[in-house]
């Protein structure tokens, strides 16, 4: 299924999640690489013409399903949906474990922080993931210091399923903990 056949726009509690835009993703490049947000980020600073070409090349990737989260006329957020293939034996059916699982990432505009819209946004991909995508597992993973990022995921009922000791490169702080999470489709199910 390719990130057109799937319903956008698409609630996300007071949110509305759409297809990226340039004109939304100039939106987003206001506040993405400022130090507040990008202090928890793999990749700090974006090339603006390489993001926005990233996100635009991304609307019909069928492993892409990524949306930029707007409040009214005000982009507050960005989400990424990638699928992924689950570990298999190749002597099975492929089709049990080909793109059976999807990461999950969110990011929210610092002038909205703390107002619950990353577990929004993350809860409508999650939605997204186990209903019209049918994925089994969605992971998600963050620096163990990102406080506000590993609490998203535990309001969803993500569980922690890896602390890595110092497995992840900062470059303010050096090698710091890493978290990994994740939800199976049928536990998303139950608590939905």
């Amino acid at each position: 299924m390719t990130t057109s056949e799937v319903t956008w726009p698409r609630p996300a509690g007071p949110l509305e999640l759409r297809l990226p835009t340039r004109e939304l993703l100039g939106e987003v490049l206001v506040w993405r690489n400022r130090p507040e947000v990008t202090r928890w980020l793999l990749r700090t600073v974006v090339d603006p013409e390489a993001f926005a070409k990233t996100w635009l090349d991304g609307i019909d990737d069928p492993l892409d399903h990524s949306a930029i989260a707007v409040l009214g006329d005000e982009v507050v957020g960005t989400g990424s949906l990638w699928l992924t293939d689950a570990m298999g034996q190749t002597h099975g059916d492929p089709a049990n474990y080909m793109r059976a699982e999807a990461g999950l990432g969110y990011g929210v505009d610092p002038a909205y922080a703390g107002r619950g819209y990353a577990t929004d946004i993350a809860r409508a991909l999650l939605d997204l993931a186990f209903g019209e995508l049918g994925v089994h597992r969605v992971t998600a993973g963050c620096y163990a210091d990102n406080i506000g990022s590993w609490r998203v995921m535990e309001k969803l009922g993500m569980r922690r399923e890896q602390h890595g000791v110092r497995d992840s490169w900062h470059a303010e702080l050096g090698w710091i903990d890493g978290y990994t999470y994740a939800i199976l489709a049928d536990e998303w199910r139950v608590q939905r």
